[in-house]
């Protein structure tokens, strides 16, 4: 298991390098101000999908990165 500090480091390259400085800055301030709920939100993410869907999806994510 990482670190809490690993994990936050991890996290900000990831999307550093996937959105870039200013869309990272955006997301951060917009999930500090939201009452998002992370939990509830991801509860719902994929119930029109079936699995096998949801693992084409990943791949074909996968493949284009």
């Amino acid at each position: 298991m990482r670190t809490d500090n690993v994990l936050r480091y991890e996290a900000m390259d990831i999307l550093l390098r996937a959105l870039g400085m200013v869309d990272t800055e955006r997301f951060i301030a917009m999930i500090k101000r939201d009452t998002f709920d992370y939990t509830e939100w991801r509860r719902g993410l994929w119930n029109d999908m079936t699995i096998d869907e949801v693992y084409e999806e990943a791949v074909a994510y996968h493949e284009n990165t």
